[in-house]
C-alpha cells in the first residue's frame, strides 16, 4: 500500500474506533480490562452477537449520518420485532395459518421456529460506521467487471437455481466447507456463540456454525507466501494497548469476502473488551483494486455463557446437497423421457 493509502487507513480506524466507543456507550478508556495471568489484555469467554442481526449491515440514505434512531424510529423497530416474535410463537396449523408467508423460516408454516435465534431491537441506524454516511464505498472503475469476472469463473456462469451437475456447484457454505472471514463471525438465524481462548503468543477464536477454529499468532512473525491461500486467509495479531488487531490476508479465491481481489484484499479486525460483558469487533476491508476507499462495520460481541459452542455435525446432516443433486438427476431424467 502506498503512504496515501496508509494515511487513509489510519484516519479511517481512528474514526472508526471513537464512533464504535460512542455507539456502546464506552469512552477509549472508561473501562479496565482484566488481564491473563501473563500480562495481555483479557478477551477470552463465550460470546454471542445474535442481537447484531436485526441492525441493517448499510444504512438507509434516509438517515445520512446519522448513527441511531430516533425514539419513534426505534419504537418502530420495537413494533416489528414483536410481530415476528408472535409470528415465531404462533401455533402450527397449515389450514388456519396466515399463508402469505407459508414456507418461510421461522413463520408458522414452518416449523419449528422456537430454535431460531431473534434479535433484540438495538437503536443502531447501520452496522457500517465508515465512511460517515454507513454505505460500502463505491468500487474503482474495474472493480465491478473484475467481480462479475471472478464469479463466473468460480460458478461456471451457473446463477440463481439451475440444474447442478455436481457437489462442487453448491457453494462452499452449502457444502459445510467455510462461511469465509469474516462471515464466520456474522450474525445468522441460528449458531450464533463463538469462543475466544487466549495463549502466551497466540489467540484461538473457534465458530459454532460450521465449526471453524483460527489460530492467531502474536509473534510478530509474517504472512506465509503469497502463493499459499486459504479460506479464513492468514492472519497475524499484536495488542495495541487494549486492543487486540488481527490482519488477514492471503485469501482463498473460492471464499473470498464479497467477491474481493484475493490478492489485495486486507482485513484489519479489532478486539476491544469495553465492559464486563461486551467485546467490541471491527473489521476494516482494505482492497484498493476493488473499492474506492477502506470501510469498516463493527459489532457488539456479548459475552454469554450460556450459549457455549455447540457441536455443528454440518456435514453429517447435510441433507440440502443430496436433495438437490437427486432432485436435478429426476430433472435430467424427465426431461430424457419427455416426448419430442
Amino acid at each position: 500500500m502506498n503512504r496515501q493509502g496508509i494515511g487513509v487507513l489510519a484516519v479511517a480506524t481512528v474514526a472508526v474506533s471513537l464512533a464504535a466507543a460512542s455507539l456502546a456507550g464506552q469512552g477509549p478508556s472508561s473501562y479496565a480490562t482484566p488481564r491473563t495471568s501473563w500480562g495481555d489484555p483479557d478477551i477470552s469467554g463465550f460470546f454471542t452477537n445474535k442481537d447484531q442481526q436485526g441492525i441493517p449491515f448499510e444504512r438507509q440514505a434516509e438517515f445520512g449520518d446519522r448513527q441511531v434512531l430516533t425514539e419513534e424510529e426505534f419504537g418502530e423497530r420495537q413494533t416489528r420485532a414483536a410481530q415476528q416474535l408472535a409470528t415465531d410463537n404462533a401455533e402450527f396449523d397449515i389450514e388456519t395459518a396466515d399463508r402469505s408467508n407459508a414456507g418461510a423460516v421461522g413463520s408458522a408454516t414452518s416449523p419449528p421456529p422456537h430454535w431460531l435465534d431473534r434479535a433484540r431491537p438495538t437503536r443502531r441506524t447501520s452496522l457500517v460506521v465508515d465512511p460517515p454516511n454507513g454505505r460500502i464505498p463505491p468500487m474503482t472503475p474495474n472493480g465491478a467487471l473484475e467481480v462479475q469476472a471472478r464469479v463466473a469463473a468460480r460458478t461456471g456462469g451457473r446463477f440463481g437455481n439451475e440444474p447442478v451437475a455436481s457437489y462442487t456447484d453448491g457453494s462452499l457454505y452449502d457444502r459445510c466447507i467455510t462461511r469465509g472471514l469474516p462471515g464466520s463471525m456474522m450474525p445468522a438465524i441460528y449458531g450464533n456463540s463463538y469462543q475466544i481462548v487466549q495463549g502466551p503468543g497466540f489467540v484461538g477464536i473457534r465458530y459454532e456454525m460450521i465449526h471453524e477454529t483460527r489460530i492467531v499468532p502474536l509473534d510478530g512473525s509474517a504472512h506465509v507466501s503469497s502463493s499459499i491461500r486459504q479460506h479464513m486467509g492468514d492472519a497475524r495479531g499484536h495488542w495495541e494497548g487494549d486492543t487486540l488487531v488481527v490482519e488477514t490476508t492471503n485469501f482463498h479465491p473460492d471464499s473470498v469476502y464479497r467477491n474481493a481481489n484475493p490478492g489485495a484484499l486486507r482485513l484489519v479486525e479489532r478486539f476491544r473488551r469495553v465492559g464486563p460483558d461486551t467485546v467490541q469487533w471491527s473489521v476494516t476491508v482494505d482492497d484498493p483494486t476493488t473499492w474506492t476507499r477502506p470501510w469498516t462495520f463493527a459489532m457488539d460481541l456479548a459475552r454469554d455463557d450460556s450459549q457455549p459452542v455447540f457441536e455443528y455435525a454440518c456435514h453429517e446432516g447435510n441433507y440440502a446437497m443430496y436433495n438437490v443433486l437427486s432432485g436435478s438427476r429426476a430433472a435430467d431424467r424427465a426431461g430424457a423421457e419427455a416426448p419430442r
